[in-house]
């Protein structure tokens, strides 16, 4: 009985966090709908791109940003070098008008977070948009961005992020239908009340409500849009505010690593959702967030229960079930299977083994894992 019960409670996290979990916004959604009050409005926008050796990428990215259909005599485009040692600074330089593009070519790479936190208070837009070198905007995304900016309860909006080119890498289709159920997550969770988080590639802030993480602050994506909750506004995601990124740029067990414990690192965010009380946001948190954390230590909970109780013909199926679903994982490893839907399983174990790294590196405090 004692394994019945480890077993079953086990494999009730996993099938919540990914399927129930969806399922109860669907269910809120049909009785609560909070819209965002949008309107066409121009303030004056700053458009951040933080960079450490982006060379290869910089100068497209300006490019694309000087492509924007946001009104040019509104909007500044300001490139922040992290220490950059391949030329990044110098090509941005060279584009360089000091009023409508600007360089901000700080010498020391102290990461991400210390670079926008320095780089802010140089601003003079009255919002701030952030966006990665090497992820690029559709012509109207900054304009769909800033339109939530018209309601008053919004202080913070995340644009939409789409993997291009998932083809030409193994785990590509994977990563893309991750981020496209990501999506329709974050998109109720808005709709509701806040949406948790945004997307690093493209989110947004009222300048005068930008918090200035800690240094060592890693998903800076999640904790920047989070903290105007607890100063009384809303962060809300923009589905046509879209921003794109091709899909060997994201790949690597070592970014999962640091994603992980970036995840970990952030659940002292709580706090804000806490004082004063903030239950739907607080719920979000603990299904979305902190759920998934204890994901992968489930999984392995109900496959150690699972050999306790081999003595049943509906466990010994079900422990069958799982053999042949790490045994499709570890051949996903491997090679690389047809059809895609094969790799979901070898997706889905290493996002879940990179969330032991990433308690590792978050209680152990190391620091190489600073987003360069």
């Amino acid at each position: 009985m004692p394994f019945q019960i480890i077993f079953w409670s086990a494999v009730f996290l996993p099938f919540y966090s990914y399927l129930g979990y969806p399922l109860v916004l669907l269910t809120l959604r049909l009785v609560i709908r909070r819209e965002v009050k949008k309107q066409p409005i121009t303030p004056f926008v700053s458009l951040l791109i933080p960079a450490y050796n982006e060379a290869d990428v910089i100068e497209r990215k300006i490019e694309n940003s000087l492509a924007l259909d946001y009104p040019a005599d509104r909007m500044e485009i300001v490139v922040a070098s992290d220490g950059s040692r391949d030329g990044t600074a110098q090509l941005a330089q060279a584009r360089a008008d000091g009023k409508r593009i600007r360089v901000l070519d700080f010498q020391e790479n102290r990461g991400k977070v210390a670079t926008l936190n320095s780089s802010v208070p140089q601003l003079h837009g009255e919002v701030v948009v952030f966006s990665d070198a090497p992820a690029m905007l559709y012509p109207d995304s900054v304009r769909k961005l800033v339109e939530n900016f018209a309601d008053p309860e919004v202080g913070a909006v995340s644009g939409l992020y789409k993997v291009v080119k998932a083809d030409q890498v193994n785990i590509g289709s994977s990563e893309d239908f991750y981020w496209k159920y990501e999506t329709f997550l974050k998109v109720q969770e808005s709709q509701l009340a806040s949406t948790l988080g945004g997307h690093g590639h493209l989110h947004a802030i009222r300048k005068d409500l930008y918090p200035y993480p800690a240094p060592g602050t890693i998903n800076d994506d999640y904790v920047i849009p989070v903290s105007v909750l607890a100063k009384g506004y809303r962060a809300v995601y923009e589905p046509s505010a879209i921003v794109y990124e091709e899909a060997h740029e994201m790949t690597g067990f070592g970014r999962r690593v640091r994603i992980m414990a970036g995840n970990i690192q952030q659940l002292r965010e709580i706090r804000g959702l806490l004082h004063p009380l903030r239950p739907l946001a607080l719920f979000f948190f603990v299904s979305h967030k902190l759920a998934r954390l204890l994901v992968p230590f489930a999984m392995l909970a109900a496959l150690i229960a699972n050999l306790f109780l081999l003595g049943s013909p509906i466990y010994l199926a079900i422990f069958c079930a799982q053999s042949a679903f790490y045994l499709l994982a570890a051949t996903g490893s491997i090679w690389r299977l047809r059809p895609k839907a094969l790799m979901l399983p070898f997706y889905f174990c290493m996002i879940n083994v990179a969330t032991f790294f990433g308690f590792y590196h978050a209680l152990t405090e190391r620091r190489t894992l600073a987003w360069k």
